[in-house]
């Protein structure tokens, strides 16, 4: 690597070193070259910055992790994920069939549903189902199929199509990644059928993010935000 590309690396590197992003067109920009010169400088570099989607970040982000560790994911923003699922358990009404999608941000929900209330659960993720499995009075619907060791859900063909035939009030939605223009994505593209299934029949659908997925772009995309009728976050509950 010449002196020229080492140099535009570590400016590029300096304006990421409090996180975020740059469009490749933004970082070409910046350095007064070419969107391949900045593909070129990356080939040739140690990996400190990777492209991922079309946007220039640091490798060591964790906001940007290239894949998805569920330990890890169950720790960060814990505390945050309880109060927002503290909120979303708080809309629950007598006889919902709720859809509580796969990942960390949910479990606190799955785990605190009120026992006092007649609900069937829908989801096709292991730690949901092993959650609600523990709550009295609460019936669980587990959609099977082959298991995904790296969310702890299930992958099956006709998962879409079982979906569709339920009657799901409240669908409560996560994602890995949260864009105003790009819209809503998540790491797995097996997540996709079920997501979309359940916002396409659910009465009512509801995005539950913590803070860190704002802004984010992931590789599968799974709908817009406009497809989403409420967005719980740590403002409060913003109907969209």
């Amino acid at each position: 690597m010449n002196e020229r590309s080492a140099t535009r690396l570590r400016n590029l590197e300096a304006s990421l070193a409090q996180g975020g992003s740059l469009r490749l067109a933004e970082a070409a920009a910046l350095c007064d070259v070419s969107e391949m010169t900045i593909r070129r400088d990356l080939a040739a570099s140690d990996g400190a910055l990777v492209l991922v989607g079309g946007l220039l970040m640091r490798a060591d982000d964790p906001r940007h992790a290239p894949a998805y560790d569920l330990a890890v994911q169950r720790d960060r923003y814990a505390e945050v994920k309880r109060r927002l699922c503290e909120r979303a358990v708080a809309t629950l009404e007598e006889g919902d069939t709720l859809f509580i999608d796969c990942g960390t941000t949910l479990m606190p929900m799955a785990a605190s549903l009120p026992s006092d209330l007649s609900l069937t659960v829908v989801t096709y993720a292991l730690n949901v189902a092993d959650a609600v499995s523990a709550r009295p009075g609460v019936r669980l619907w587990l959609l099977g199929g082959l298991y995904q060791e790296s969310s702890r859900s299930f992958d099956g063909d006709d998962m879409a199509v079982t979906i569709a035939r339920l009657g799901i009030n409240k669908a409560f939605i996560s994602a890995a990644g949260v864009h105003d223009m790009k819209g809503l994505s998540c790491f797995h593209f097996h997540e996709v059928a079920p997501k979309r299934a359940a916002i396409a029949s659910a009465e009512h659908r509801v995005l539950v993010v913590d803070p860190s997925k704002r802004g984010l772009v992931r590789p599968a995309r799974f709908a817009g935000l406009d497809e989403i009728d409420e967005v719980i976050t740590e403002q409060g509950s913003i109907p969209v």
